[in-house]
């Protein structure tokens, strides 16, 4: 196994994470002996963070990771959660939401702490709660180690967080078709000049770039220089950035958990040859081929007169286009955008059609006739049918 450096604190940490946000299931519910196999496992091959967050599996990935972190295996790992600002309607419900989350975590500090899916409105009320003063008096009880944040918005709201707080690390969405998307490699940059530690989630797009190819890419990757799984190549694409600490990988498969462990083995940064960057790279524009809109996530747009996110409906829009999952993609956007999971709406249904968008946009796209398209597609009756189910698994419900 390969560590790097957390810059601010000279901690070493394993460059893959296991994220409990998919472990296996049987009958609705996490397969506790399954995923205690396959986590305690992964920590005996040198595994040492685990990320979780308070909605997981409905609730439950922060009391089942208390029970599977037991006998010596919470002191072998570095834990991580998050505080979700849809459960924080005041200053004291941070303090009793890290309370709970102690508890059902069966232990006695959280190493990373995350303020949980950040943007501009959420940031704002956090901090309009004294969220600044609840991390400081936090770290000084012992109760979280280190604080930081996990990311969702556009590259301007990013820097102005960064610069805000004595952050330790952050936690975004990277890989290799979301450079410019969100915080992107110019946020990965600012973080890792800032001395900031870089925990990378959805490396494989929710396992769209490594699932259900397009024929196309699989040519490419055929005749690359090196013969990999697709896995391997959009793993190791993000390793080669020496800002990157640790790759978060929902793992939940025994085979997919022994492939990224032998694929970290190796993988340190600037060690993908000129040829095989170019493999990424072609491959990358084959997908932004097939996308149906050609949004590059730079927010220009924003903010929406009438609330929609629209470079987020955009993203899900083409992802459920190009490879991703039409399950998946329909209960991201319900969870996301229509009130599933975060608070209040911001779907593409919301667009009254005024163009001030269009306007803006870079790229010249007509967004409000996009964004007609991405409603009929991505907001009728099968997506709405999703949303029980959506609230179900990722309850922001504080239960003890």
């Amino acid at each position: 196994m390969l560590y790097r450096t957390v810059p601010k604190t000279g901690e070493k940490l394993s460059i893959l994470g296991f994220g409990a946000m998919r472990l296996p299931t049987r009958m609705g519910k996490i397969d506790e002996e399954r995923a205690t196999k396959q986590i305690r496992g992964a920590i005996d091959q040198g595994v040492n963070y685990i990320d979780t967050a308070l909605p997981y599996h409905g609730g439950d990935s922060e009391r089942f990771l208390g029970r599977a972190l037991q006998e010596g295996y919470r002191e072998k790992v570095k834990l991580a959660t998050k505080l979700p600002p849809q459960s924080v309607h005041t200053r004291e419900d941070m303090d009793r939401i890290l309370d709970i989350q102690l508890k059902k975590l069966k232990t006695d500090n959280i190493d990373y702490y995350l303020l949980h899916g950040l943007g501009a409105e959420s940031w704002k009320k956090l901090c309009d709660l004294g969220v600044l003063e609840f991390l400081e008096k936090a770290k000084s009880s012992g109760k979280i180690r280190n604080a930081g944040l996990s990311f969702h918005g556009d590259r301007k709201t990013f820097r102005e967080i960064i610069d805000r707080y004595d952050w330790t690390f952050c936690q975004i969405q990277y890989n290799f078709l979301d450079e410019n998307n969100q915080a992107g490699t110019e946020g990965l940059q600012y973080a890792g000049s800032k001395n900031i530690a870089v925990m990378v989630m959805e490396p494989l797009r929710g396992g769209m770039l490594s699932t259900h190819l397009p024929a196309e890419v699989k040519q490419v990757y055929a005749k690359a220089p090196v013969q990999r799984s697709a896995a391997e190549w959009a793993l190791r694409w993000v390793w080669n950035h020496p800002e990157v600490t640790v790759v978060l990988s929902g793992m939940n498969d025994e085979g997919h958990i022994d492939e990224n462990i032998k694929t970290c083995q190796t993988a340190l940064p600037h060690t993908m040859s000129d040829a095989e960057l170019a493999t990424v790279t072609e491959v990358a524009g084959l997908y932004k081929r097939l996308m149906k809109v050609g949004c590059t996530g730079c927010a220009y747009c924003m903010p929406c007169p009438s609330g929609v996110n629209i470079p987020m409906c955009f993203s899900i829009y083409n992802d459920y286009h190009i490879g991703a999952s039409h399950l998946i993609a329909r209960g991201m956007y319900g969870g996301m955008l229509m009130g599933g999971v975060m608070a209040g709406r911001s779907d593409a249904s919301l667009c009254k059609g005024c163009g001030k968008c269009a306007k803006a946009c870079p790229q010249h796209i007509a967004i409000p006739q996009e964004l007609k398209k991405v409603n009929s597609t991505m907001g009728g009756l099968r997506t709405k049918i999703l949303m029980p189910i959506v609230r179900m698994m990722f309850s922001s419900e504080v239960k003890e």
